[in-house]
């Protein structure tokens, strides 16, 4: 991850979407979803920079803040301007945009991400100011898996002599990755505006849907959220978590789940080839154990012992 710059997992072509922070708040979520991405810079005409990101975490935050009653529009949604928003949200709590040029590591890239608590970083340009790609924890863990799996390969014999790292084959539970105490969950029936409070309160980015004994059932995620833009349904928050999940845009196979036996090389293929940002651990009857997350993952995969400077695994103590 050290010798891979940033700029290596910026594709030859990609969509990037940029608001101007002038821009009305429900026009830019409206944005999000006809282009199909989950974020955007920012960028103020003003100082003429980059600010901030636009993040379906704002929209959830928004809903949240002032939802009142299906009988009453959600002015603050429908009026305001990004910018009006920022200095109203932000004004005890602002931070300066986190992002990375494209000659820094991937290594640098992950920690950044990590440090920050934060799932996008933009990288910019420290030359012409343009923002080049959105990193994100999925991206990197894509391309780290590629590298794990070419350990197989023939094609050259210095690389098929690499051994593969022996803590891929070891079990969540040996590794204690992941977080298996206090667990978000929702039942059915739960009202969405309850769920967007865990959102918000606990910062989960996830929360498993389960029956009257605790087996998973099915599971609402931020990024499902975005479909009340897209429904326009976003001026009913007294409807179930149920009911909001019939608006999926997508077609859903199912909840993906793993158990604290299998192997953290076969839980990061799962992820990877499921496109997914978490699995649900779950015991022999489905009940809902704990929560592993590509931040986990990479957490413990990526952060090195500075002393010596081999790479370690740092557990994750729930």
């Amino acid at each position: 991850m050290k010798s891979h710059r940033c700029y290596d997992l910026v594709p030859t072509s990609s969509k990037l979407v940029v608001f101007d922070t002038s821009l009305q708040v429900k026009k830019a979520f409206f944005a999000l979803v006809s282009n199909g991405v989950r974020a955007a810079p920012l960028w103020d005409s003003k100082k003429q920079c980059f600010v901030g990101m636009l993040t379906i975490t704002d929209f959830i935050n928004i809903l949240h803040r002032y939802y009142k009653s299906p009988l009453v529009q959600i002015y603050e949604l429908e009026e305001h301007k990004i910018e009006t928003w920022r200095e109203l949200y932000l004004q005890d709590s602002f931070k300066p945009l986190v992002s990375i040029p494209p000659n820094a590591s991937l290594y640098d890239a992950v920690s950044s991400l990590l440090k920050n608590k934060i799932h996008r970083l933009p990288v910019i340009d420290p030359l012409t100011g343009n923002t080049l790609y959105i990193l994100t924890h999925k991206r990197i863990l894509k391309f780290l898996k590629l590298f794990v799996s070419v350990f197989h390969s023939p094609l050259s014999s210095l690389i098929s002599e690499m051994p593969i790292p022996a803590f891929l084959d070891k079990t969540l539970e040996e590794l204690n990755i992941g977080t298996f105490q206090n667990i978000a969950v929702v039942r059915a029936d739960t009202p969405l505006y309850t769920a967007l409070g865990i959102f918000v309160e606990q910062r989960v980015s996830a929360l498993p849907v389960v029956d009257d004994k605790g087996r998973v059932v099915d599971i609402y995620s931020k990024f499902d959220v975005i479909n009340l833009a897209a429904e326009k349904t976003y001026n009913n928050l007294d409807v179930t978590v149920t009911k909001a999940l019939q608006h999926r845009s997508q077609y859903f196979e199912g909840v993906l789940t793993c158990n604290r036996h299998e192997t953290l090389q076969a839980i990061i293929n799962r992820l990877v080839e499921a496109e997914v940002h978490r699995l649900v651990v779950v015991d022999e009857k489905e009940v809902v154990r704990g929560i592993v997350s590509l931040s986990d993952i990479l957490q413990a995969l990526v952060l090195t012992n500075s002393e010596e400077g081999s790479p370690v695994l740092r557990y994750r103590i729930p």
